[in-house]
């Protein structure tokens, strides 16, 4: 049985937040390169009780042309998979580590 980790607070976080705000894998990564917070995206994902807003997917897509003048990221990556990546770095350094202690006990 595979061995369950814990992921990282910050990536939890954008996980639950772009369930909670219906948002894709394109519209996470532009929020995460803009530097938005998470926590905060309900206060501008309320078009409903505030119709002059725009829906928080396409103010995130005018932030991000504004900002980098393209629409979408050049390559897309999820949140899973990123988390599966810096799981997977963060055991080949475990690794490193213990053998470079058995090398200098040696």
């Amino acid at each position: 049985m595979a061995k369950k980790t814990k992921l990282d607070p910050k990536l939890q976080a954008w996980m639950d937040a772009r369930k909670r705000h219906h948002l894709s894998h394109a519209h996470a990564q532009m929020a995460r390169e803009l530097g938005m917070n998470p926590a905060k995206l309900g206060g501008i994902d309320n078009h409903r009780q505030e119709p002059w807003k725009v829906p928080l997917p396409e103010f995130i897509e005018h932030l991000y042309e504004k900002r980098f003048g393209k629409t979408r990221p050049d390559v897309v990556t999820t949140l899973e998979v990123r988390a599966r990546a810096a799981a997977s770095k963060d055991e080949e350094r475990r690794k490193k580590e213990a053998g470079a202690q058995v090398g200098a006990l040696s």
